[in-house]
């Protein structure tokens, strides 16, 4: 096994490397994903190639999968097309509804979040010191969330929600539910795991779903990062597609919505929004985001 550090010297003492075996030895280390994050960015016009290279070479590595326990992660885009299949049209997480063209989602091992944090913040104030993030970009939905449930189509069958960001699933849907007081979000978890999402997963092609309720961000996170909103109000789901959500969208998800707001819980669809995967180490897709 390589020890260099990139100095070229063996087992720096600066890097604490002794630490390691102690802290491997302690603490929770399921493959659960009990904590998410869940990113929706938009470069700026004209930056579209440099930050796809950025985030694909660089960022995705440096600044999440490198990190401990962050243990899978998928970047999903949304061309043209797809941004203009997104609903409502006014929308309290995207302004415009279109914005945001590219999803990054990662999974962090249950009962890690804290240490989790600690490194990202720490990292993340290094790699901006160095340079090393883009500026030319507006985070529109970005949360580290808890895992609340999820829910699959084909019971034990399949691969699980810790698979999936590895599974060669063909798309993703990202739901965003509202409501309108903090204690009506227990009724809503209980409504969708238990009547709406077997329902709605019955014979179509989402495999699973998983839903989480975001957490707030430390106050020492970075300021181009917005702190979250709807921290006891807001439920995100992520459905895990077999096909290519434009060809199931109408049939499948365009009426959702609709749906959700009329089971009287007093909730609201404020995204619904569809993504294909990106081709890791390319700039596929990234002519079609205009």
């Amino acid at each position: 096994m390589d020890t260099h550090s990139d100095s070229g010297t063996h087992g720096d003492s600066d890097t604490h490397s002794e630490t390691y075996a102690e802290l491997a030895a302690v603490g929770p280390y399921g493959v659960r994903p009990g904590h998410a994050l869940i990113t929706m960015v938009e470069p700026h016009p004209g930056h579209e190639y440099a930050y796809n290279r950025w985030y694909e070479d660089d960022h995705y590595y440096a600044g999440a999968m490198a990190m401990p326990w962050m243990f899978a992660g998928r970047r999903w885009v949304a061309t043209r097309d797809l941004q203009l299949l997104r609903y409502p049209e006014k929308s309290a997480v995207a302004e415009p509804v279109t914005a945001g063209c590219y999803l990054s989602t990662y999974w962090v091992t249950e009962g890690r979040y804290d240490e989790h944090m600690k490194w990202t913040v720490g990292i993340n104030k290094r790699l901006n010191r160095d340079g090393r993030v883009y500026q030319d970009r507006t985070h529109v939905f970005t949360a580290f969330q808890d895992h609340e449930a999820t829910v699959y189509r084909d019971g034990a069958a399949g691969p699980r929600d810790f698979h999936a960001l590895d599974h060669p699933y063909a798309g993703l849907v990202v739901e965003v539910i509202d409501v309108e007081r903090p204690e009506q979000r227990a009724g809503l978890v209980e409504w969708l795991r238990a009547r709406h999402l077997p329902k709605t997963l019955a014979g179509s092609p989402a495999a699973m779903v998983t839903l989480f309720r975001p957490t707030p961000l430390p106050g020492d996170r970075m300021t181009y990062v917005k702190q979250v909103e709807g921290v006891d109000t807001r439920l995100t789901l992520l459905w895990f597609l077999e096909a290519d959500p434009r060809e199931c969208w109408q049939e499948h998800f365009a009426g959702l919505g609709e749906r959700v707001a009329g089971a009287g819980l007093g909730a609201r669809v404020e995204l619904m929004a569809p993504f294909v995967p990106t081709v890791p180490g390319t700039d596929r897709y990234v002519d079609r985001l205009r």
